[in-house]
């Protein structure tokens, strides 16, 4: 069975980054996807249904919130699980994460070796 990880970010050196923390994980099977919007981000979500997915809040056309709420209530995908990553650490976005149905909320600047640590839990490695 292929695990699938989705990085979406509409910054290129930030998936690029997510990617090359990740790359050691490719070694042991799974597969990194890349989502550039809040668009592309669900249509992957949507056909590909990645085990994990390390999710921008801040994106053009959808908002991780949005695609977080789509992907956890809308499509009913709660095995889906959804890491938001966002500059912003205020507690207002905490909660509108956890009302998303997001698993878990990082604030950037984040730990490479905490997101590797992360992926590996999730994914059973």
């Amino acid at each position: 069975m292929t695990r699938t990880i989705l990085i979406a970010d509409d910054e290129a050196h930030l998936r690029s980054l997510i990617c090359q923390t990740l790359e050691e994980l490719e070694d042991e099977g799974v597969e990194l996807l890349t989502a550039a919007n809040g668009e592309e981000a669900i249509a992957a979500i949507e056909t590909r249904r990645p085990n994990l997915v390390f999710l921008d809040v801040m994106m053009p056309k959808l908002s991780g919130f949005d695609v977080c709420r789509r992907a956890k209530q809308t499509l009913g995908l709660s095995d889906v699980y959804i890491v938001l990553l966002t500059a912003k650490g205020q507690e207002y976005d905490r909660q509108r994460g956890q009302e998303v149905g997001a698993d878990l909320y990082m604030t950037k600047p984040f730990d490479p070796d905490a997101l590797l640590e992360k992926a590996r839990e999730v994914l059973g490695l």
